[in-house]
């Protein structure tokens, strides 16, 4: 996979995005009770509204 492809860099980043901000909702949900799982929630959602940026630039570049 060459960088010639802008469109499947952006979709391999916003797949990554996408598993990790589950993870971190995972993280914050299942593993931590106290005021810490409220911290890993709000940056899971964080790193989907990025990849969410990701996705909708995949056609314009």
């Amino acid at each position: 996979m060459g960088l010639k492809d802008k469109n499947t860099v952006l979709a391999w980043a916003t797949f990554i995005m996408i598993f990790v901000g589950m993870g971190l909702i995972a993280l914050g949900a299942f593993r931590y009770n106290e005021i810490a799982g409220w911290g890993f929630a709000a940056v899971g959602v964080g790193f989907f509204a990025i990849a969410w940026v990701f996705n909708a630039l995949k056609g314009r570049v």
